[in-house]
């Protein structure tokens, strides 16, 4: 069996990993897979045979043009959408496998066009986030907003959010365009990481497709615990370590509140590390953090996992954060806010807390700390 993925990357970022793993498993089964993806040119050596790009940086660089100044993202990218269906053709897959197609790459409309006029395929769409049912957004949890259930309307309180529009919004058009070239379908299966995102969809448009939870799962091959000297090489042995990893940090993840409870710690005690903050983020960051750039190795991420007593996950939005899987694989105690699909990934030896509850992070950590210092 043929069978091609689509993705926003690949090998990299949680869903760019778990495309690589999934094009794995097909390899071991005798298929021949292929990943077509549209962002990043780095994609690491296991993957590199699976891997087929979509346009280049300049088309990237019109799309994400076209998305700030007129809030049409999914729109853009005709060119280079155009060729990939010309070698998409030529490939003929027997099963397509969507995740995400949002992220400056690829023309939804073209795209669904292509699929709708090949109904021989099978079509599996796994939904990361909320795009592909709302006219901008890809969460809405922090504005609070409902309009994507009946018809998102210009007056969009996520605007400034990804993917940014600096301008007039466009939602109600871009709801609008999404609904009719989404429907239609008729081979298409949803998927869903999480039960919480599951009853979501079901209350979107895309209702009328069959829609199953599947928890994405880590590789634990890569992800246990490990000897490592990290604590050593910090100058930290005496202290508790707590841990936050994001492949982009900012208010949504947590980055302000990571600060707070930073400044709010005994220093002499405890010790944060942030994995994939920015340069710019880094100099702002208080004493007693440890400011890592992004990690793209799984034996290198699972060693400052191994590293870390308490791993926090304080993020506003979030559909089913598999950081929080790797980190208590790795022997880290979770502590997670109770967002999106957050409580499906954690045991019963870590912590759900009300989102935004600093003072109940800050005495979980305190209260379970005897033994670790």
């Amino acid at each position: 069996m043929k069978i091609l993925i689509i993705n926003e990357t690949c090998g990299i970022g949680s869903h760019g990993k778990i495309c690589g793993e999934l094009a794995e498993k097909f390899d071991k089964e005798g298929h021949i897979v292929k990943i077509a993806y549209g962002r990043s040119f780095y994609v690491p050596i296991q993957y590199k045979k699976y891997a087929v790009k979509i346009g280049n940086k300049f088309n990237v660089y019109c799309h994400g043009i076209l998305s700030r100044l007129f809030d049409k993202h999914g729109l853009g990218s005709k060119h280079a959408t155009k060729r990939f269906l010309k070698w998409a053709d030529k490939f003929s897959p027997d099963l397509l496998w969507l995740h995400n197609i949002h992220g400056y790459y690829i023309n939804y409309e073209l795209l669904f066009g292509w699929i709708k006029s090949h109904p021989n395929i099978k079509v599996k769409w796994t939904l990361h986030d909320c795009w592909p049912f709302t006219g901008h957004c890809s969460h809405f949890m922090f504005e609070k907003c409902t309009k994507w259930e009946k018809g998102c309307d210009n007056n969009c309180p996520a605007k400034k959010e990804y993917p940014k529009a600096l301008f007039k919004s466009n939602a109600k058009n871009n709801f609008a365009r999404k609904k009719v070239a989404f429907l239609g379908v008729s081979n298409l299966e949803i998927l869903t990481p999480s039960d919480w995102l599951k009853h979501i969809v079901e209350n979107s448009f895309l209702n009328c497709y069959q829609i199953t939870t599947v928890h994405n799962k880590i590789d634990l091959a890569s992800f246990k615990k490990q000897k490592t000297d990290f604590k050593e090489k910090y100058g930290i042995n005496n202290k508790c370590l707590i841990l936050g990893v994001s492949n982009v940090w900012n208010q949504k993840k947590g980055l302000e509140d990571f600060y707070k409870i930073a400044n709010l710690l005994d220093i002499d005690k405890y010790s944060i590390a942030m994995v994939g903050l920015s340069k710019k983020q880094a100099k702002k960051a208080p004493s007693n953090v440890i400011c890592i750039p992004k990690i793209y190795s799984k034996n290198d991420l699972a060693k400052v996992y191994s590293s870390a007593d308490f791993f926090l996950n304080l993020t506003y939005e979030d559909n089913y954060p598999t950081v929080n899987l790797e980190a208590e694989a790795c022997g880290a105690t979770v502590i997670t806010y109770d967002t999106g699909g957050c409580k499906e990934t954690i045991s019963n030896n870590s912590f759900l807390v009300k989102t935004g509850d600093l003072m109940s992070v800050i005495s979980i950590i305190q209260n379970n700390t005897r033994g670790i210092i």
